[in-house]
This record gives structure tokens, C-alpha cells and sequence, in this order.
């Protein structure tokens, strides 16, 4: 347990002479509305260290919100009057006259000490909040899903090329010293060896998408709402990230897709993962009567999208299919709601609202859904423009 009145006693020995603004502190009349913002402003740390630091810890009285004012934290300084406010345009320290400059910057870094001596209260009140379920969960679907289809729209020009070109050659003369000598080329080859390699980053791309996308589904469509179970789901491997997302048992379909993906996974990863050698002596050739012999033999192959023979080949475009017939699937099955709210909308997800059925009864209908986000959308605005 951490020793909370330690680290007040250290900050406010480090704050000194800050204090909460009182009847004796010096202030123009019209202090709170004409403070100007100080220069100092931009040495202060992130506005939510500074919340906590005078809020939870300090216990400094906080005037709220107002007007474009996330909250404000009227000090004293010197017997003078001072404000720590969080604006639409950031925190800062506001001057009552040009001449406090000075003394705002001596606040900033009175208060950016204060912040780094406290780093224990601060990861103290990260792990309550993990604890109490009490957080967000950022969304970067919608980037990584643009990254996997930028390699997929690059994959299907080469493999295209690849197509339009399968058998073609062409021949050149070239001259040596030795005389005239002609090259045959296999036009196909390098779209194919093009198409495989960008066939690889894009299925890379893909797990690193659904890596993310799975918990957020899981939250939102499966009711996931225990703090310490998002953690451990978030560091779980993707196949229990799949499972938390997409019960394989509730459909057919669910459980093809998951034998399926789980293939390519297991198999991608092997090869990536250790190197390009496998793991079960893919890379390795015994010797024998008949030359070079791969030790992992047919006989003792199962299912397998891909394989090693020197260089990794697999059927990319299968591989390929598969993923795009997923994502279909995803739009089209029970999942589809939670992905409105987390792919389309892009919305953070939050976990207070599994717990208390808000996300069960959005995703009953798509059309829920989109009346949820909306709303969802709307408060998300309002409070980044402070307008409350």
C-alpha cells in the first residue's frame, strides 16, 4: 500500500510558498476572466498530472468548469493571485500583468518538480483505476486496418502483374567481350516473388489489426468488463484474443474461420519468428543415398498454408481470399454492431459502459448502435471544445 501523506508532504514542500488562493491573496477584480496566459505555460507537464497532483493528492479547491475551462486552480503565490487552468488550448499558468511572467515561470517549475517526485502516486492511481475497471481503451483500428489495406492494394497490382504475364519471356542480345550472347527472362517471376513478399506483410498486417480489434470487440460485444481481464487478454495470444471476441461456438462459420486463420497464424509466425528457419526443421535437409532430404517430410505434414523449401512459398492468394471472406464475415455476423462502433466510428472503448449493459443493449440492433455512437460522438466533441 502506497504511503499517500509521504508524497503530499513532498509536494508541497517543493510547491512552496504555493497554497490555495485565499480572502488575504492580492487579485485584480476581475481576475478570472481577464488572466492572461503566461509564457511559463509551455514548461508545464501534461494537465492531467497537474489535475491530480492539486486535486486528488493536494486537495486544492477547484473553481469547475466554465466557458472553454476544463477546471481551474486559483494559488497563491507570494501573497499574490495566480490560476492553473485547464483551456481548450491547453493548461497553463494565467498572470493577473505582464511583470508575473517571471514569477509564473518560477510556478511552472516548482510544479513540474512537484509532478516527477510523486511518479509512485501516479502509477498508484493508474493501477487503482485498472483495478476498478475505471478506463478507456484507445482505438487504432481504423489505422492499422488502413495499413493492411495499403499492402493489400499493392499485393493485388503485383499479383495482377503476375497473372497478366504467367509464361511470357523475353529475350535480350547482350554483348561480352567473348562475343554476342542472348538472356531469356521469365517476365512472371519477379510480379510472383513481388506478390509473395507483399503478401507476407499484408497477412502480418492483418493479425496486427485484429490483434487490436479483438479486445476492443470483446468488450463491446462479448461484455468484457473486468479491468485485470482486459490486461491479460491484451498480453494473451491471438488465438484467445479471437476466441474472446468470436466465441467459435457460436456458429459454424465462427469455428471454420478460426482452424482456418489459426493455420496461417501459427505458420506465418514460425517462419517470421524464428528467423526464416521454422521450428520443427523446416529449413533442415538430411543426407542420403538420394541427395539432400528435407527433414520435415510430407508424411509428416498436416494441413499447411505454407511451406519451406529453401525460401518460403505458400499460396498467397488463397491466403488472401481467406482474409477478405473474414472481414466479410465480421460485418455480416453478431460482431457487426461492435464493429460500427470500434472500426467506423473509431470510438474509444469503454469499459464502465460494458459493465453496466449500456454497450448489451447497443449492440442489439446496428441501428442502436448508430444512435448510441452518435450520441457517443456528440459528447466526445462538446468536451474537446470544452463546450459543457
Amino acid at each position: 500500500m502506497i504511503d499517500i501523506e509521504k508524497y503530499r508532504k513532498k509536494a508541497l514542500q517543493i510547491l512552496s510558498p504555493i497554497k490555495p488562493a485565499d480572502k488575504g491573496t492580492n487579485a485584480v477584480n476581475d481576475f478570472l476572466f481577464s488572466a492572461k496566459r503566461s509564457e511559463a505555460s509551455r514548461q508545464l507537464p501534461e494537465y492531467y498530472l497537474i489535475f491530480f497532483l492539486f486535486s486528488d493528492l493536494l486537495n486544492f479547491k477547484n473553481l469547475g468548469r466554465f466557458e472553454k475551462i476544463a477546471w481551474s486552480f486559483p494559488i497563491d503565490y507570494k501573497g499574490k493571485a495566480f490560476l492553473i487552468e485547464h483551456r481548450k488550448f491547453g493548461v497553463g499558468v494565467f498572470i493577473q500583468d505582464e511583470e508575473d511572467q517571471e514569477i509564473a515561470k518560477e510556478i511552472a517549475k516548482k510544479i513540474s518538480g512537484a509532478v516527477k517526485s510523486i511518479r509512485p502516486y501516479y502509477d498508484y492511481l493508474a493501477e487503482e483505476a485498472v483495478s476498478n475497471s475505471e478506463f478507456n481503451v484507445i482505438n487504432n483500428n481504423r489505422q492499422l486496418f488502413d495499413r493492411f489495406n495499403f499492402l493489400l492494394d499493392f499485393y493485388k497490382t503485383e499479383y495482377q502483374k503476375f497473372i497478366d504475364n504467367k509464361g511470357k519471356t523475353e529475350k535480350k542480345v547482350e554483348k561480352s567481350e567473348f562475343g554476342e550472347f542472348t538472356t531469356i527472362t521469365s517476365l512472371d517471376f519477379e510480379f510472383k516473388q513481388r506478390a509473395n513478399w507483399l503478401a507476407i506483410s499484408c497477412i502480418e498486417a492483418f493479425f496486427s489489426w485484429t490483434e487490436h480489434l479483438f479486445i476492443h470487440l470483446a468488450i463491446i460485444g462479448q461484455n468484457l468488463s473486468d479491468g485485470e481481464k482486459v490486461s491479460e487478454l491484451i498480453g494473451a495470444e491471438w488465438k484467445t484474443k479471437f476466441k474472446a471476441a468470436i466465441p467459435i461456438e457460436s456458429s459454424k462459420e465462427a469455428e471454420s474461420f478460426y482452424n482456418e486463420l489459426i493455420t496461417v497464424r501459427n505458420q506465418l509466425r514460425n517462419f517470421v519468428a524464428h528467423g526464416a528457419f521454422g521450428k520443427d526443421g523446416n529449413a533442415f535437409r538430411f543426407h542420403s543415398k538420394t541427395g539432400a532430404v528435407p527433414v520435415l517430410m510430407n508424411h509428416k505434414k498436416n494441413k499447411n498454408k505454407f511451406s519451406l523449401h529453401g525460401f518460403l512459398t505458400f499460396k498467397e492468394n488463397e491466403v488472401i481470399e481467406l482474409i477478405e471472406e473474414f472481414i466479410k464475415f465480421l460485418w455480416s455476423d453478431i460482431t457487426a454492431p461492435a464493429m460500427e462502433y470500434t472500426q467506423e466510428y473509431q470510438l474509444p472503448t469503454i469499459l464502465t459502459l460494458s459493465a453496466n449493459g449500456t454497450y448489451k443493449a447497443a449492440c442489439d440492433s446496428m441501428e442502436n448502435m448508430r444512435a448510441f455512437a452518435d450520441e457517443i460522438m456528440n459528447e466526445l466533441e462538446n468536451a474537446a471544445n470544452m463546450d459543457w
